[in-house]
């Protein structure tokens, strides 16, 4: 029997509060007309977005929490007397070059100027080629890229992987779409282009065709690109042979300099995940002028260095990155940025201190067995299906069975001796850029795969599922109110954190994760009649995100967030199981004018609520595989039975999908 782990100190669930701030509901609103604004009205009236925020949530919220929090352990270290090259040095020295604005202001765009210079006097491509592999060392990215990771197919071993790159935009669409507001967005990204290039110094002759240059040769790049929702086909992005091979197929690119200046030697094999991308990389190089691909290369430089430099190169990228894509009208303050900084550097290090003063044994502990009752709770909606095999829910229990479940922090803390830090904040960012490289390199290349690493630091405010290694993973810093509240009762804590878990759950068979085995390898473990039932199933979420009309002409991309939204529906079923299971023999009693089940799904929705401008909706509907907040509970919501009978939605609300075309997965 599952147990109903938040009791109090005394052990007396009736102790503990409901969790809920009142407050935050906007009642009205009508549940079954427009669930978020009734349970998130309130919230987002009381929290309207700063100049600072193209969005603001619950998660922001509580990062921003954090972000104090980090503040003061960083110059609480900072005012110490520290060991020079001592970890505390690090992350002193680190958050003080980032703090330092006389000084940056004073160099101005100094601290590049020397890399430019090189690039102004390359002679010929074979030497633009190596400039530009060492300048990516250091983390300024060219045409493409590569990482070292789990071998999808022997996920036992590390193989390096080859990936598409080169857009400084990011998605490919913000290059070929035509509507109004996507045209607008590549005008100010070429007037962006040209005001960086005059601050650096370029003739103001020579700037506009130097900025269609590089806009023409990244529009050429972006049409041969992969969408984000092709790159979401493991099969089709998996494409392994020997380094040999991969220097007799893709001969226009100099594999063995770039892989040596990056440190990769004795490679055996590699994954080209999108060949068509990385050929048209060797025809674009071979047929574009000398100047356009230095030009190109100076970009790169330019845009990944102006945040790190004076005031005005940071108000210019800040102005198309955060103004214009996102609809943000204010920069964060420097303090925030160094602190990101630090942690971008130290995250770890940092994730230490703050474990240590804010993550308390107890909370764990508590995670750790509600981690257990959301496994018992899965594996009952496994059993239930009606569509799926016995000889398929026997593997699939298994696979839930292998779950590496990591709470909190890490075991072992990663180890920054060998990173320089000093007093100046472009070659800290650089020797960042340049010591995660080899890291990755010497724990990862021609070596196995050690699950103990950690893909997100402990101050974190997230969680994920990685298909490769089998895990979920919740960090200490999402693992407090709204989330996870030691004070609030069971129908809080599990519609709240019990969704996030049976979410990430739930990631490990969905779409994506369906495809992978319990060891973390990617092959088919379904029958063919289950794959067909399964697929049948998320076709209607697909479609139904699908033609949900997130602004005006603008629709939500069902298939780019599928994984996601099937992980929220999934997470709701088991998390509401699970509250079921841990409530059976003591249930709770109404409070605050809710039943339990009430209770539950407004503590779901509260985790979701935000404010957002519609710059940011259009940046996210293109380019991030989780649906918008609001839509992550008014698109859930109706297709969960036990929603419609907690608040009473019949056919009459507008919210109400016919029991035939709702999602039935788990």
């Amino acid at each position: 029997m599952a147990l109903a782990i938040f009791a109090s100190c005394g052990g007396q669930q009736g102790t503990l509060t409901t969790g809920l701030d009142l407050a935050n509901l906007d009642t009205t609103a009508l549940p079954g007309t427009d669930f978020y604004e009734y349970a998130c009205g309130g919230w987002m009236k009381a929290n309207p977005l700063t100049a600072e925020y193209a969005r603001y949530g619950s998660f922001d919220r509580l990062a921003e929490n954090n972000n104090e929090q980090l503040r003061q352990l960083i110059e609480g270290v900072a005012a110490q007397k520290n060991a020079p090259g001592s970890i505390a040095d690090k992350i002193a020295q680190m958050f003080a070059s980032a703090m330092d604005s006389v000084s940056l202001n004073k160099q101005g765009v100094e601290p590049i100027r020397k890399d430019l210079q090189r690039i102004d006097e390359v002679a010929d491509k074979a030497e633009l080629f190596r400039l530009a592999s060492s300048l990516d060392v250091s983390g300024i990215g060219g045409l493409f890229g590569f990482y070292i990771d789990a071998d999808i197919k022997d996920s036992k071993n590390n193989l390096l992987q080859i990936m598409q790159s080169g857009l400084v935009m990011g998605q490919r669409e913000y290059y070929l779409d035509t509507d109004s507001a996507t045209t607008a967005i590549r005008e100010a990204y070429k007037q962006y282009m040209a005001d960086l290039f005059r601050r650096c110094k370029v003739a103001d002759e020579d700037v506009q065709a130097r900025v269609d240059g590089v806009l023409a040769l990244e529009t050429r790049l972006a049409k041969i690109s992969r969408s984000r929702t092709e790159l979401r086909d493991d099969e089709k992005n998996y494409n392994k042979m020997t380094f040999d091979d991969l220097l007799r197929d893709y001969p226009g690119i100099d594999w063995k300099y770039y892989f040596n200046v990056h440190g990769a030697k004795e490679i055996k094999d590699v994954s080209v995940g999108q060949p068509e991308v990385i050929h048209e990389v060797e025809k674009l190089w071979a047929e574009t002028s000398l100047d356009v691909l230095k030009d190109y290369t100076r970009w790169r430089l330019i845009d990944h260095a102006a945040s790190y430099l004076d005031d005005e190169m940071r108000a210019a990228t800040f102005n198309f990155y955060g103004r214009v894509m996102s609809g943000r009208e204010e920069d964060r303050p420097r303090w925030k940025r160094a602190v990101a900084a630090t942690e971008g550097a130290l995250g770890e290090a940092v994730g230490q201190l703050y474990v240590e003063k804010y993550f308390p044994a107890e909370a764990k502990e508590r995670m750790v067995q509600l981690v257990k009752n959301l496994q018992i709770a899965l594996g009952e909606r496994i059993d239930a299906q009606s569509w799926m095999s016995d000889s398929t829910k026997a593997v699939a229990h298994e696979k839930l069975n292998a779950f590496i479940v990591k709470v909190g922090y890490p075991d072992k803390w990663k180890d920054y001796s060998t990173l320089e830090i000093g007093r100046n904040y472009w070659e800290n960012i650089k020797n960042t850029s340049l010591w995660r490289t080899h890291d990755e390199i010497d724990r990862k290349l021609n070596k196995p795969v050690d699950n103990t690493v950690w893909y997100m630091t402990p101050q974190t405010v997230n969680a994920y599922y990685n298909p490769t290694t089998n895990e979920i993973c919740f960090p200490a810093g999402i693992l407090q109110p709204p989330f996870f509240d030691m004070n609030a009762d069971d129908a809080f804590n599990y519609g709240a954190i019990g969704e996030v878990i049976g979410q990430e759950m739930t990631h490990g068979f969905d779409d994506q994760g369906a495809k992978f085995d319990k060891d973390g390898n990617l092959r088919q473990w379904w029958t063919a009649e289950d794959t067909k039932n399964f697929e049948e199933r998320t076709h209607v979420m697909r479609d139904f995100f699908n033609n949900i009309e997130v602004l005006p002409g603008l629709c939500g991309n069902g298939q780019l967030t599928l994984g996601e939204n099937m992980a929220d529906h999934g997470g709701l079923q088991v998390a509401f199981q699970a509250f079921k299971n841990a409530t059976k023999d003591a249930p709770l009693s109404d409070e605050d004018g809710f039943t339990p089940e009430q209770r539950f799904f407004l503590a779901y929705a509260g985790v979701w609520a935000g404010n957002i401008r519609d710059e940011e909706i259009r940046n996210r509907t293109k380019s991030d595989p989780h649906s918008l907040g609001r839509w992550r509970v008014n698109g859930a919501l109706p297709h969960i039975d036990a929603w419609y009978e907690a608040f009473g939605i019949t056919e009459q609300d507008p919210m109400f999908v016919p029991k035939a075309e709702r999602v039935d997965i788990w």
